[in-house]
């Protein structure tokens, strides 16, 4: 590792990647992935060193039916494998579902806004904390970790702004005692860095109990500063996924979130190498193809460049895709 990147690992310090894809990364997608193929994916992610994966959601099948085959992949995991994978929720009933097939991480999700809220979930964001408690009892009774997610944390599709105060209310509601974490959720790509960096300060030091993440999407273009901004702030993980998938069917306007391999590019952890990378930009390409959707990943980009000469850029053969991105 150069000074640079010395640098770099001292200001960024040890973030945990959590890869989407395969939840909020397909919510939008009109393709279904096989029980097999979402499996081979958590298993190569796995594989390239991710160190955590958001694996699906127990939404229900025929409003997201991306998701329909949630269980089907815990069930063929392995209690390893799913120590660091997650499963996104939104009720008691979700979890106790989820754990009995072998999940034992669970993200609980609600929304700052109840208009979201009833959109996403069906119920106001007061109901989604009252039922919180026994949530938790399901995961604590599997000795699994259960996140308080709090959607549309910046703004809301229907409501426009969301106030801070919001945000650190629910953080800080008794009923949510009991999560390991807090997810600070930027639903829409609307923030900007100093926002992100301002919430996810506040969180950290008036909720200190718990580890804060961020989920961003690239809506306008600053995912990746967003989510830079929010590791400096303290946040511990931050969520991305492969090639820019995804986006909230619930949320108009939001589109795909912040991509795995920018982060990663822009973080450099200490497992991420050359190669690892380049296993990365391939699976992203061939899922991609698979499902017809467009690329938006500007490291993946950058990494078909003919700028051989950079350690990160893939040779033009590489898995027999030619160099797609010119330049001056």
């Amino acid at each position: 590792m150069n000074h640079f990147e010395n640098s770099l690992a001292a200001t960024l310090g040890n973030t945990i990647l959590r890869d989407v894809t395969l939840r909020d990364g397909l919510q939008l997608t009109g393709k279904l992935l096989s029980t097999e193929r979402k499996v081979e994916t958590v298993r190569e992610l796995l594989r390239l060193g991710v160190p955590a994966i958001e694996l699906g959601s127990m939404a229900r099948a025929d409003l997201v039916p991306t998701m329909a085959n949630t269980l089907e992949v815990v069930q063929a995991l392995s209690a390893e494998e799913l120590e660091r994978c997650w499963i996104w929720v939104a009720t008691p009933g979700h979890v106790a579902k989820a754990s009995a097939a072998g999940a034992r991480n669970f993200q609980y999700c609600l929304s700052a806004s109840d208009s979201h809220n009833k959109a996403n979930i069906g119920r106001t964001t007061d109901e989604s904390l009252a039922a919180l408690p026994e949530a938790v009892e399901y995961a604590r009774a599997v000795n699994g970790q259960i996140q308080l997610c709090i959607a549309t944390s910046f703004t809301c599709p229907f409501e426009g702004y969301v106030p801070e105060e919001r945000i650190l209310s629910i953080a800080n509601d008794p009923r949510a005692e009991g999560t390991t974490d807090i997810v600070i959720c930027d639903t829409l790509g609307q923030a900007i860095p100093a926002q992100v960096s301002g919430l996810i300060a506040r969180v950290r030091d008036e909720s200190p109990a718990r580890r804060i993440v961020y989920h961003g999407h690239d809506t306008w273009g600053l995912g990746v500063a967003n989510t830079l901004a929010a590791i400096q702030a303290g946040a511990a993980m931050v969520d991305g996924a492969l090639g820019g998938l995804g986006g909230c069917p619930f949320a108009p306007g939001a589109s795909g979130n912040t991509s795995s391999e920018d982060i990663l590019f822009a973080t450099r952890p200490e497992w991420l190498t050359t190669e690892t990378f380049a296993g990365l930009v391939v699976l992203s390409e061939k899922l991609l193809a698979e499902l017809g959707e467009p690329n938006r990943s500007k490291a993946a980009q950058g990494a078909r460049s003919r700028a051989e000469a950079f350690d990160w850029v893939l040779p033009s053969d590489s898995a027999g895709q030619p160099s797609t991105v010119g330049g001056n």
